[in-house]
């Protein structure tokens, strides 16, 4: 089972349940590199369905303040690409199956060399990438390579995109689509997701992909919210602000804890 696959069966297996997905991002590096695995292994345990595993980097200009810090804790503390990389293996290496999504930006990529990060992703264990500031109509570059490995893309689709737009995102046959719930970054207050759950459906129409709603998610209630009409609900800054939170030995009870009880809002 590729990377694709293995993404697409976690989201039928809750929606064969009437449940939908929980798609938890962590900043890999924060509190330290060497937390990466044991958080992984944690919002498992607790009931995520996918990680975001979100490479730092020095102009994360899509993210707000909570992410943007987490990210100059992690590069103070000298995590990167190859790090993220490797916290992957290790969470294999231990036994955490859970599906993975590389999150970033594209500038570390083209660094390292797009195929040579593809091969690594793949043979880390990596099961898609996703790069928020990859335009669709130059994201092939990436998919190209990925596919070749068993791996996929997730693209992703605002409010503001046009119908051509989201029509273009079929081609590259996405685990799922990410749907960003309003303009701004991330870590805003969640509002009423525009045309809510028609907007939602008719992304899942024009994809043929499940449709996971990120950007505001903050709580228990904001997930049983949004997941009553999406296949997926993402949640990041809420969750990096509860590492944040705390000492850093403990930050994966704290995962366990939180992610739990969004678990439990999304069930309820």
């Amino acid at each position: 089972m590729n990377g694709t696959e293995r993404i697409r069966e976690a989201f039928a297996k809750r929606k064969a349940a009437g449940q939908s997905a929980l798609v938890i991002y962590l900043t890999f590096g924060d509190p330290t590199p060497d937390s990466g695995a044991s958080l992984m292994r944690a919002a498992a345990e607790a009931g995520a369905d996918v990680v975001e595993l979100g490479v730092p980097f020095s102009d994360p200009n899509a993210d707000g303040v909570v992410i943007q810090a987490a990210m100059e804790r992690a590069l103070g503390q000298g995590a990167t690409l190859r790090g993220a990389l490797e916290a992957v293996s290790q969470a294999r290496a231990s036994g955490c199956e859970i599906p993975v999504v590389l999150f970033g930006y594209y500038n570390p990529l083209v660094a390292m060399g797009v195929d040579e990060f593809c091969a690594n992703a793949a043979e880390a264990g990596v099961d898609a990438v996703l790069t928020v500031d990859l335009p669709m109509d130059e994201l092939a570059e990436l998919h190209q390579p990925l596919s070749g490995r068993g791996l996929g893309v997730i693209p992703l689709v605002a409010p503001t995109s046009g119908e051509a737009r989201i029509a273009a995102v079929r081609e590259f046959e996405p685990p799922f689509v990410y749907y960003v719930s309003m303009t701004g970054v991330t870590g805003s207050q969640l509002a009423k997701v525009v045309s809510g759950p028609e907007r939602v459906a008719a992304v899942q129409a024009a994809t043929g992909a499940p449709v996971a709603v990120g950007f505001g998610i903050k709580t228990p209630e904001d997930a049983h919210r949004v997941g009553s009409y999406a296949d997926g609900v993402v949640v990041g800054s809420a969750v990096v602000q509860y590492i944040a939170d705390g000492p850093a030995d403990e930050a994966p009870d704290r995962v366990r804890a939180f992610v739990g009880s969004l678990r439990e809002g999304l069930d309820g």
